[in-house]
């Protein structure tokens, strides 16, 4: 079986908002500003460049710096870094958690994504420098989403408290986690490369913010990712008027309230509070309210009237972090950015923002669904070829793709359908029958419709299973394949780490990513490794 794919519609795991989306369905035009076609970028920059503030992009070089001074830099990311200052640079950017060892696989896609977006728009465009940039997101508190990874079937927790911004987080305890994953790795080079590789992310730095600074670095560095960091005093001073206007106003609740009414055909994917900020602390992460007397910290007894928060405000903005609503702004009002790429839980709360980016006069980017891929092994591709399966097949949910090996299997036909088409005519002249004799029969003919119909329906659930316990073997072989490449019922990339990988292919998994994932085909990849 070649290495295949198909559309992310075709695959049955996306939402209708995002098959709207990728169909481009009229209905959600007014919720973004351009679709991701190699053409629409230029409109992008012709937009964006006017728009961004020339000064933020000196503060944001000089930030960058501080934050990589103790890192080992590739000189592509240097480049990346130092081109930023001018003005026909621009980025793309993907951001996500922090999550231990990298998380779930998605986390290399949409890096990946980033990445070969960049170099496509390099060559579309030469006389502009385009930038892939990771956006971790350190000022997160879901510390439960983020304190393990599941590898060959186990799952490696990092036990501890956790009450302020992830970013801050100390390592304690994670010597701990890396014993006990070391020796499940086993023996091998590229088992030793993952524990070296964990090691130096975890056991060597002072915070989770560096840790996962220091391994994103590690495996893109050289393809010249730039990774920043949000919980940054000099970023956050750019912010801060938009801080006020929120603090202020509440003018994103107002907007993002009415684009959720317009919304209102699809599943909501966030709603905004009154006020979409946190303040924060190194044990503090705790929500704004806003009160007739002016405001407060939720579950604390700090308060402050207008004139107190503007102050603290104005001497300490990097003690002000967005929230969900607010912080696609920050990303945007920061970096010279062009193109937001994310799964399709984050396009859909993107959709209920371009209102609110409008009001305050900041370009909306262009929104990109990051490459979805499924991993395997040669071994796997061999066995579904013996099963005579196609990688659609296996996409199918388990009880519909077991009915249909059971009709190719079966040497005669199980779906009785044409018998009920035929026993549905025959009571159709029955009916005529009544109708011109007496009508009072019809309900008897009507009885003995819906008799023989179910007799039908339960015959064929008997050939059914009868046939399910003949071919028991080759349902439990597809049924464990199946299971092998989506764990759980659900999608091996959300699930499953990349040292299982890792660990088989070495530097040739990230290598095989880069070479076959385009960010603007609409296809969900599959790649045999």
């Amino acid at each position: 079986m070649p290495t295949d794919c198909i559309s992310y519609q075709e695959s049955g795991y996306f939402t209708p908002i995002i098959n709207d989306y990728l169909d481009r369905q009229p209905q959600l035009a007014p919720f973004y500003n351009r679709f991701p076609t190699l053409e629409n970028f230029g409109a992008q920059i012709e937009e964006k460049k006017p728009n961004f503030n020339p000064a933020h992009r000196i503060v944001l070089v000089e930030s960058l710096h501080n934050q990589y001074k103790n890192f080992t830099v590739s000189a592509k990311t240097k480049t990346h870094i130092d081109a930023l200052a001018q003005e026909n640079t621009f980025t793309v950017t993907t951001g996500h958690q922090l999550n231990l060892f990298t998380g779930p696989l998605y986390f290399l896609y949409k890096i990946v994504s980033a990445i070969n977006l960049a170099k496509q728009l390099q060559l579309a465009y030469p006389d502009c420098h385009f930038v892939p940039v990771y956006w971790m997101a350190t000022e997160d508190h879901d510390f439960e989403e983020i304190n393990y990874f599941n590898c060959n079937g186990k799952k490696f927790r990092w036990n501890r408290e956790s009450t302020g911004p992830v970013g801050r987080l100390n390592l304690d305890g994670l010597q701990d986690v890396y014993e006990v994953f070391a020796h499940e790795l086993g023996l091998g080079k590229n088992a030793d490369t993952l524990r070296q590789w964990f090691s130096d992310a975890y056991l060597s730095h002072d915070n989770l913010a560096d840790a996962t600074r220091h391994l994103a670095n590690r495996l893109f560095g050289e393809q010249g990712l730039v990774i920043v960091d949000g919980d940054d005093p000099a970023l956050k001073q750019l912010f801060a008027p938009y801080v006020k206007t929120e603090l202020l106003e509440q003018r994103s609740f107002a907007k993002v309230s009415e684009t959720i009414d317009d919304l209102k055909d699809y599943a909501i994917q966030v709603n905004p509070r009154e006020i979409n900020l946190f303040y924060i602390g190194d044990n503090l992460r705790e929500r704004i309210v806003f009160e007739a007397n002016g405001y407060r910290v939720n579950n604390t007894s700090i308060r402050w009237t207008r004139d107190e928060i503007l102050a603290e405000l104005d001497a300490k903005p990097e003690n002000f972090s967005p929230n969900v609503i607010l912080r696609p702004l920050y990303q945007e009002v920061i970096l010279p950015n062009l193109c937001y790429i994310g799964g399709g839980g984050e396009l859909a709360y993107w959709f209920e923002l371009q209102s609110f980016f409008k009001s305050v006069d900041v370009t909306f980017p262009i929104l990109l669904l990051r490459n979805s891929v499924l991993l395997a092994t040669q071994k796997q591709a061999d066995k579904a070829n013996r099963l005579g399966l196609t990688w659609q097949d296996l996409f199918r949910k388990p009880s519909e793709l077991a009915n249909q090996k059971i009709n190719e299997l079966s040497k005669f036909p199980i779906d009785l359908t044409a018998h009920k088409t035929a026993l549905e005519k025959q009571f159709d002249d029955l009916y005529r029958i009544a109708e011109q004799t007496d009508r009072s029969f019809s309900g008897a003919v009507k009885a003995q419709q819906a008799k023989q119909t179910k007799g039908l329906e339960n015959l064929e659930k008997r050939l059914l299973k009868a046939q399910k316990r003949k071919h028991a073997d080759e349902l439990e072989r597809i049924a464990l394949l199946q299971e092998s490449l989506f764990p759980g019922g659900g999608l091996q990339e959300r699930k499953v780490n990349f040292a299982e990988f890792y660990a088989q292919s070495g530097d040739a998994l990230i290598q095989n990513l880069l070479a076959a994932l385009d960010p603007l085909e609409n296809r969900f990849d599959v790649l045999v490794l």
